[in-house]
């Protein structure tokens, strides 16, 4: 029997607690449980919560079920470990076992497996997509820069590369200039593959950064996510801007996105879901 309230699994970031007030503005108990290294101290401070290491399978599920949840959202980054890092407790050993050999079949895979074992657990696993529908743009420039026929060509050819590395559970961007791609992202994240394409930049218009959900992707364990600092260090890198896939990204905090685009006059540009499978 599975209880009223919203167990939150947060890794770093604000996202984790912008579930956390949603589900509150509904009505509902949240308690989150903290992924030791990872999640903010600072804010998790002002939630009922739990530190627990990441492994610590058996500690996180009684966690769980003592505080009544039902609803689970597993929500904001986590560095995944080596496997010789983990140190799982004896709860946690016999999910590993029952997860197999998805541990070494990426990061699809394992989360995919994740979602499936806390179902079998008794717990409804929730996308905080579903929680955050503010969060999720819109269709079209988010501010007021378009982008141009160049950059709509380089956004055409970033969709195409993305999905092609994300259906080999590499990544979920990339950044092409002018046609040419000089980034993808795999497991160093948007920020680091943003300094590297700094350095790769050519001359003339910058290029574009598409970040998009990998084809046939658990939404439910790992959007892809852009804030202000995304853009913050596109401008840095060179870049004109930002085409995401609108429904299926988050922002974490919408308002400051557009306005820190505006302000750096860059683009930030949603896909609709026809675009965003090669369709538009």
């Amino acid at each position: 029997m599975t209880g009223s309230a919203v167990g939150i699994l947060a890794g770093g970031g604000p996202l984790p607690f912008q579930v956390a007030e949603s589900a509150r503005r509904q009505g509902r108990d949240v308690f989150i449980i903290g992924f030791q290294d990872f999640v903010d101290l600072d804010q998790i401070r002002h939630w009922p919560h739990r530190i627990i290491r990441l492994a610590a399978a058996g500690e996180i599920l009684s966690s769980l079920r003592q505080a009544n949840c039902g609803d689970i959202v597993l929500i904001g980054p986590v560095r995944r470990p080596a496997l010789r890092d983990l140190r799982p407790d004896a709860e946690g050993a016999r999910l590993l076992a029952r997860v197999g050999r998805a541990l070494f079949s990426g990061d699809d895979g394992l989360l995919g497996a994740l979602v499936r074992i806390f179902g079998e657990e008794g717990f409804r696993v929730r996308g905080a997509h579903e929680f955050l529908t503010q969060s999720l743009g819109r269709v079209g420039a988010l501010g007021r820069i378009q982008p141009d026929v160049q950059a709509r060509a380089d956004i055409e050819r970033g969709i195409a590369v993305v999905r092609a590395i994300g259906a080999l559970d590499i990544g979920q961007g990339c950044i092409v200039q002018d046609g040419l791609v000089l980034a993808v992202e795999a497991i160093e994240g948007t920020d680091q593959m943003l300094e590297r394409a700094a350095r790769l930049l050519q001359p003339g218009p910058g290029g574009v950064l598409v970040k998009m959900l990998k084809p046939g992707q658990e939404a439910r364990a790992d959007m892809p996510t852009i804030g202000p600092r995304t853009i913050i260090n596109a401008h840095a890198a060179g870049l004109r801007g930002i085409a995401f896939e609108t429904g299926f990204t988050l922002l974490t905090d919408p308002v400051e996105c557009e306005a820190t685009a505006d302000r750096l006059e860059l683009f930030l540009y949603g896909l609709s879901r026809a675009e965003s499978q090669g369709a538009g």
